[in-house]
């Protein structure tokens, strides 16, 4: 295993860094202040679009595609750059056309979508002039089994009408959503995993209701597109938006969801370095009780352990991307649900830290530790909850003992 940083990576990672210094650090203000001014809950503030730009000119774009559709780099060169965008992940991976929901979507449509599915809606997205949703969870069914996915997706003639409520739909209330990755179940009668497909549905089509946006600890999330509630009834679009084929839709959506993981936790990495980055200043700038907090041995405590705990997961999600190119998500089944465990929970906990180093500053919006911590608490929920990666880790382990 050769985790070392290859030419074409350390060239541009030092781009990506004068660019973050540069643009998107002192653009964070902006953002903050534009998000206060809006009159649309919901409208992304200009400095996105304007980042966007200098991005793309820059030649910092798509970087999470392989192949000639997309930045053309392995997943273990995408890592330290995902890393980077992670330090500030309101506006980084949405400047490089890298952010979720949309970067999943376009890996589906990359791998199973039709030549046509491809010209209507992965070359936009691949421009950046549109944006887009995953419609999975639901709110009626434990959705960490996606067996139990009650929408249903029914054959009519050359059509297919979907009926169901999803919740906490990512990228939804953006107002450059354009389209919707839906899953449901075809065939409730199959096999527990052919019952599901994925489908094309435009957001503009009669019958689907953004019904509202859902906050996360009281965040919601605009600049990321949002979370909704969305309502699908008989919600009609032609055959031809299925993706894949009928019952294709459970093995979609574990290859949508393994880059999906490991690029959580790439980006979680950049997010603990700004935390660590933070602690260390507040600690060398601050006294109490007559020295440096930078003198408290507590304090000495929770730095060390926070860079004991960064390099071991860097480590580790290094491991993980490096197999992924080389074994395939398959062969990396193993280290994608370990990262996936072991990553959100202890950023969190370094996190929390620097939050305690902070004292009110650190709940307050005058330092982004706030919201980083609940993002990195979402994130052991969101592409599924510790237990149930938990579960089919230990599953797998013992299977060798049976």
């Amino acid at each position: 295993m050769d985790f070392a940083v290859d030419s074409t990576t350390e060239e541009l990672s030092g781009r990506l860094r004068e660019f973050m210094d540069s643009h998107v650090y002192p653009a964070e203000q902006v953002f903050h202040e534009q998000l206060a001014e809006r009159s649309d809950p919901w409208s992304v503030p200009p400095v996105v679009e304007e980042l966007k730009t200098e991005a793309r000119t820059r030649g910092l774009w798509n970087f999470f595609l392989p192949g000639s559709d997309g930045g053309g780099l392995t997943n273990l060169q995408y890592a330290p750059l995902a890393e980077i965008t992670g330090r500030s992940p309101e506006l980084a991976p949405a400047a490089l056309n890298c952010a979720a929901p949309d970067t999943g979507n376009m890996e589906v449509l990359h791998m199973f979508g039709s030549a046509e599915q491809k010209r209507t809606w992965l070359e936009p997205l691949l421009d950046g002039t549109i944006r887009s949703a995953f419609a999975m969870t639901e709110p009626d069914v434990a959705s960490s089994d996606a067996r139990n996915i009650a929408t249903r997706i029914e054959r009519d003639g050359d059509t297919y009408v979907l009926n169901g409520r999803k919740w906490f739909i990512s990228g939804a209330m953006n107002p450059n959503c354009r389209v919707f990755i839906v899953m449901g179940k075809t065939d409730p009668d199959a096999e527990p995993h052919r019952q599901q497909s994925m489908i094309l549905v435009p957001r503009d089509t009669p019958g689907l209701h953004v019904k509202r946006g859902m906050q996360v600890f009281g965040y919601d999330d605009s600049a990321g597109g949002g979370h909704a509630e969305v309502v699908f009834d008989d919600v009609r679009v032609p055959a031809e938006n299925l993706i894949g084929e009928e019952g294709g839709g459970f093995a979609i959506a574990q290859a949508r969801l393994g880059p999906g993981r490991i690029h959580h936790c790439m980006r979680l990495l950049g997010m603990a370095e700004r935390a660590v980055e933070l602690m260390c200043t507040r600690a060398v700038g601050r006294e109490a009780f007559g020295a440096p907090l930078a003198k408290q041995g507590v304090v000495q405590e929770w730095i060390a352990e926070s860079r004991v705990t960064i390099e071991s997961l860097r480590l580790l999600v290094l491991k993980t991307a490096w197999l992924m190119d080389t074994a395939g998500n398959k062969g990396a089944h193993t280290e994608i649900q370990a990262i996936k465990i072991a990553t959100p929970r202890a950023v969190e906990s370094i996190l929390d830290r620097a939050i305690q180093l902070h004292g009110a500053g650190g709940v307050s919006q005058d330092f982004p530790l706030a919201g980083l911590w609940a993002s990195a608490r979402t994130l052991r929920l969101a592409d599924g909850p510790d237990e149930a990666h938990k579960r089919s880790l230990a599953r797998r382990e013992l299977k060798r003992y049976l």
